[in-house]
C-alpha cells in the first residue's frame, strides 16, 4: 500500500511540476523569436484568425466575469462540454489522435463576495465565506467522479499558484470507474485555483494511460487559462 501511495505521490508531483515549467518553455519560445524577429524586421504574414463558435464565445464572456483570460491552446480542438444530470462544464477541448481531453469550467465570486460583506456581520446569518467554495467545489466534483468522498489530494504550491496568478488552488488524482458518462476513460486529474474575491478555475484532464504523454498532453494546455493581475 505504501508503495502505492508513494508513486501517486510521484505522479501527481510531476503533473504540478509540467504547470509549474511550462512558463518558462514559454518564456524561451518567445525570446526566441525576439531573435528571430527584430524590432523594424518585416512582420511575417498574418495567421487566419480561429472561427469562435457559439460555445466559445459563451466561454470567453465566463471567463471575462471571473477576470479570466483564455487562450485556444494549439493542436487542440474543440469538443461539446458536458450538461447533463451527471456533469455540467463550460467548455471541453480534445487533442485529435490522442486519449486525452480535458473539460473546463470558471466561477465568478464577485456577487457572492459582495453578498458576504453585505451580511457577514448580520446577526445569524450563515453565508460562508466565498474564498473557500473552490475546496468544496473540488471534493464535490472529485466525489461525484469516482464516489470516493476522500480523494488523493496535494496543494498546489506557491510557485505554480504565482505562474496562473492565483491565490490557492488543489488537485486530486482520481481513479474513474468504466462509466459512459466519463467516456469510459480511466483516471483524471482534476485541478482547481481561486483568486481572492475574484474567481474560480477548473480544469479536468483525462487519460487512459499515466504514463510521460499524459503530461507532455497537460503541458500542451497548461498555459491555457489564468486569472488576470
Amino acid at each position: 500500500m505504501e508503495i502505492v501511495l508513494k508513486q501517486i505521490k510521484e505522479i501527481l508531483v510531476a503533473g504540478i511540476l509540467m504547470l509549474c515549467i511550462a512558463p518558462v518553455f514559454a518564456q524561451v519560445k518567445h525570446t526566441i523569436a525576439q531573435v528571430k524577429h527584430p524590432a523594424g524586421a518585416k512582420a511575417p504574414a498574418a495567421v487566419a484568425k480561429r472561427p469562435v463558435s457559439g460555445q466559445l464565445a459563451e466561454f470567453i464572456h465566463l471567463a471575462a466575469e471571473a477576470n479570466v483570460t483564455f487562450t485556444f491552446p494549439k493542436g487542440f480542438k474543440e469538443i461539446k462540454a458536458p450538461d447533463n444530470d451527471f456533469f455540467s462544464f463550460d467548455y471541453a477541448m480534445t487533442l485529435p489522435g490522442k486519449d486525452f481531453e480535458i473539460w473546463l469550467q470558471v466561477k465568478s465570486q464577485r456577487e457572492n463576495w459582495a453578498s458576504y460583506e453585505k451580511s457577514k456581520d448580520t446577526p445569524n446569518a450563515e453565508l460562508a465565506n466565498p474564498d473557500s467554495t473552490y475546496v468544496s467545489l473540488g471534493e464535490a466534483h472529485a466525489a461525484a467522479f469516482t464516489g470516493d468522498t476522500k480523494p488523493f489530494m496535494k496543494i498546489i504550491p506557491p510557485e505554480v499558484l504565482a505562474r496562473y496568478n492565483a491565490d490557492a488552488g488543489k488537485s486530486y488524482l482520481l481513479t474513474l470507474p468504466d462509466l459512459p458518462a466519463t467516456k469510459r476513460y480511466k483516471y483524471a486529474l482534476l485541478i482547481t485555483l481561486q483568486k481572492n474575491h475574484t474567481g474560480i478555475i477548473m480544469a479536468v484532464c483525462f487519460t487512459n494511460e499515466k504514463d510521460p504523454e499524459f503530461f507532455k498532453n497537460m503541458d500542451r494546455a497548461s498555459n491555457c487559462l489564468k486569472f488576470k493581475q
